[in-house]
């Protein structure tokens, strides 16, 4: 039995997935870091050539997803937890920031917010990370790229011999990023704290392959504008990035309470007579551009804040809104599911 087969994924022979699927494949892997870390304004656009390390892990990972859910015919809760167990590989194993106190040795104090000492992790910062990784990186890449491909939003773009190469290019990619981690600040997590990021990965990696293949379930309700879902998402996102860490239990408890407020009215929306891709490019570019104002507000996590930071907040968030006007072009189309 292969490793398709274990996942239950159905296996597609090469043939049988288009040619042409490895553009928006492409684009998905180069989309991810430039929304993960360029958009939301952690990164500087100096630092663009970073893209050599930083795309096959980001991308690799969400490509990954994409094509396990939707060759399972899975769909966005699923994309949600696979999501998350990445979050908690990159920041687990990858960078190890949620267990290192001094991240970097940059003084960030990353887990000094509801501090869980049992665990030596910070409470608001571990579900910072299941979420910004989970929305921002994954979801959100995901949701623009398959926009502009409407015809192929649901389906497959690799074949077995790609979905190989993805794995190989995954897995070098991280630990490329976990070598260049490590030479900065040197830091290891104790052996317990590897094991128990490693059953937690498991657990969501099987939550997500547990969710049942079904049809959407169309209401009699048409479903709400794009517009609207796309202003309240742009409000919701904008919200969570400004939840002070300094409220500590405060902060995990209000980011809860965002998370949670958002993921109802998703479901409440989805269930709309006419709900589909132009919603689902609503909820991408909704999220995509609270995090490309808000990186106006923010200072770098490397190198100093000047004049070319800025010019590069505005190139990344101009060329966020051109992908949304071009996807929202393609998917004009009607009639393409959005689970």
């Amino acid at each position: 039995m292969g490793w398709s087969e274990a996942l239950g994924v159905h296996q597609l022979s090469d043939s049988q997935v288009k040619r042409r699927g490895i553009w928006p494949a492409l684009g998905l892997v180069f989309t991810a870091p430039l929304v993960a870390e360029f958009l939301l304004g952690n990164l500087p656009i100096k630092l663009l050539p970073a893209l050599i390390v930083l795309a096959p892990m980001y991308g690799g990972g969400a490509l990954l997803i994409r094509e396990v859910v939707r060759r399972t015919g899975r769909g966005w809760p699923s994309i949600l937890l696979l999501g998350m167990a990445y979050g908690i590989f990159e920041e687990a194993y990858t960078t190890q920031s949620l267990f290192n106190p001094n991240y970097l040795n940059l003084n960030l104090g990353l887990l000094t917010p509801a501090y869980i000492r049992l665990l030596g992790i910070g409470g608001w910062w571990t579900l910072w990370m299941l979420m910004v990784h989970a929305i921002w990186s994954i979801s959100t890449p995901i949701a623009l790229v398959e926009a502009c491909v409407p015809d192929r939003a649901r389906r497959p773009w690799l074949g077995r011999v790609g979905m190989s190469v993805v794995v190989v290019v995954f897995l070098l990619g991280a630990v490329a990023n976990t070598a260049i981690g490590y030479k900065q600040d040197h830091y290891l997590a104790s052996m317990a704290q590897f094991m128990g990021a490693a059953v937690v990965i498991v657990l969501l990696v099987i939550a997500a392959l547990a969710m049942p293949v079904r049809a959407r379930i169309e209401g009699t309700e048409p479903a709400l504008s794009a517009w609207v879902v796309g202003a309240v998402t742009l409000v919701f996102g904008s919200a969570a990035l400004f939840v002070p860490q300094a409220w500590g239990w405060g902060a995990v408890a209000a980011l809860l309470a965002l998370d949670a407020a958002m993921l109802v009215l998703v479901i409440l929306w989805s269930g709309g007579s006419g709900w589909g891709l132009k919603h689902q490019l609503a909820l991408g570019a909704g999220a995509a551009l609270a995090y490309g104002w808000h990186a106006f507000l923010q200072h770098p996590a490397v190198g100093k804040l000047d004049a070319s930071v800025r010019v590069g907040n505005g190139i990344f968030l101009a060329g966020a809104i051109a992908l949304i006007w071009f996807a929202a072009r393609r998917c004009s189309v009607r009639g393409v599911d959005a689970r």
